[in-house]
């Protein structure tokens, strides 16, 4: 007899949140839906931390202009050196929390 899997479908985030890897943690099958439109404005490439108690949002800045109808695995990131900032924030934002090393 063949087992039912569970299959979870989800568009990529950036900076998933804590639920994305609960649900990947209990289905068989795990696809990020990235050839659907990319929303602006969005979690696709925003996404906020916890910096000293108060919200930071960081933006992955993508090249949007005449590109309305792109699919998220279309996007491409407009500045690379901003992931290199935002690694830099994220590490100053949470090197004091447990279990940062």
């Amino acid at each position: 007899m063949n087992k039912i899997k569970k299959i979870a479908i989800i568009q990529p985030n950036y900076i998933p949140w804590i639920g994305y890897f609960e649900i990947i943690k209990h289905v068989d099958i795990f696809v990020f839906l990235d050839d659907v439109q990319f929303t602006k404005r969005d979690w696709r490439n925003r996404n906020y931390i916890l910096d000293q108690g108060e919200k930071k949002i960081l933006t992955i800045p993508v090249r949007q202009k005449g590109k309305y109808y792109q699919s998220i695995n279309d996007v491409i990131i407009d500045d690379m050196s901003s992931l290199d900032k935002h690694l830099l924030i994220i590490k100053n934002a949470y090197k004091n929390s447990i279990n940062f090393e």
